[in-house]
């Protein structure tokens, strides 16, 4: 279990970071961008939170936890599974992924098929929920893009995917099941 007694270590002073193996990389590395991004990502989850009640407090809940076990795993490149180690690395897992799923399916019941692209907007918990899905796409993209010169969880690429989907229809649920959604109207301001 983690143990923080100081905060500051000074030992990222020179611009680099420790990864979940141990490992020194620089602090802008791609690997610490993209499990950075689902940091950020997490504490904009937490400000929907303010908004949100009941069950969806209790799903953007999960998400948060989620969203830190995607951390852990993103944050250690080290696929291959350890024995001997005291803690062996935390990794995304499918089931999580059908979580979110059942969770899109359950939610898409009861709204009316979509005719118009939305704009984010509507309820406050519905703009949140549009800023936690562009954030989750940017998260996406950039495991995708670590993906392409580094080992990646699979798993981890699938969640974010699914996640900023789940943000989607949950923002269009705050939007009183989707009947107040924000309709683009294109070229209306021609």
């Amino acid at each position: 279990m983690v143990v923080l007694n100081k905060i500051y270590t000074k030992t990222g002073d020179d611009g680099e970071t420790a990864l979940g193996d141990g490992a020194r990389v620089a602090k802008h590395s791609m690997r610490v961008t993209a499990y950075g991004t689902s940091d950020e990502l997490n504490c904009f989850v937490g400000v929907a939170r303010l908004e949100a009640k009941g069950a969806a407090d209790e799903a953007l809940s999960r998400i948060q936890n989620d969203l830190f076990d995607l951390g852990a795993d993103m944050c250690n490149p080290n696929m291959e599974k350890d024995a001997a180690a005291e803690y062996p690395p935390l990794r995304m897992a499918d089931a999580q992924v059908k979580r979110l799923e059942v969770e899109i399916d359950a939610m898409t019941n009861v709204l009316e098929p979509l005719r118009s692209f939305i704009l984010p907007g509507g309820t406050a918990l519905a703009a949140q929920m549009h800023v936690c899905r562009t954030v989750a796409r940017r998260a996406e993209r950039l495991a995708v893009e670590l993906a392409t010169i580094e080992t990646v969880n699979p798993a981890a690429v699938k969640y974010l995917n699914r996640l900023s989907d789940w943000f989607f229809v949950a923002g269009r649920i705050a939007n009183n099941d989707g009947k107040d959604d924000v309709l683009w109207i294109p070229g209306a301001n021609r």
